[in-house]
């Protein structure tokens, strides 16, 4: 074997394995999200936590801009760190596929008509006594930096 192919196996496989762990990092932090689903509870730790709540009104397992959302926006480590600091998550999911529990259903049910949900995917920004900030309905463009900057939240670590 060559000794200069040898070298040059040498200094590439560190860069490689750098860039595997780089990656599987940003993979765990994404996935260090917690999305509640007890809507009393969210609002329990927001008002204890002063942070804003983050209500996802979504059908995940059907539909697909609610899909394209998650893979652009929530899977992101930016959004993690941003949502970790700032925002407690809550999925009010409608699936189709995934079974629920009757509580769940029951609650999803009542929040969508409290907050007169009339397409999928909704995004509402709570304050952290509940009060509605903003809202999104359908799919929003700019993936997890355009999400954040529609949050309006930069400065802000209080709900």
């Amino acid at each position: 074997m060559n000794l200069n192919h040898l070298f040059r196996v040498r200094l590439v496989f560190p860069t490689i394995a750098l860039a595997l762990l780089i990656s599987a990092t940003t993979s765990l932090r994404a996935a260090e999200l917690t999305w509640q689903t007890d809507f009393t509870q969210a609002s329990q730790e927001a008002a204890q936590q002063h942070k804003y709540i983050l209500l996802d009104f979504t059908g995940s397992d059907w539909c697909p801009w609610c899909i394209k959302m998650d893979k652009e926006v929530f899977d992101q480590s930016q959004f993690s760190d941003f949502a970790l600091k700032n925002l407690v998550l809550v999925r009010v999911d409608f699936p189709r596929k995934t079974a629920q529990s009757p509580e769940v259903k029951s609650q999803n049910g009542e929040l969508a008509k409290k907050y007169a949900i009339e397409g999928f995917p909704t995004y509402i920004l709570l304050d952290s006594t509940g009060k509605e900030v903003r809202r999104q309905v359908g799919y929003l463009q700019g993936g997890a930096t355009g999400f954040i900057d529609w949050l309006g939240l930069s400065g802000q670590t209080k709900g």
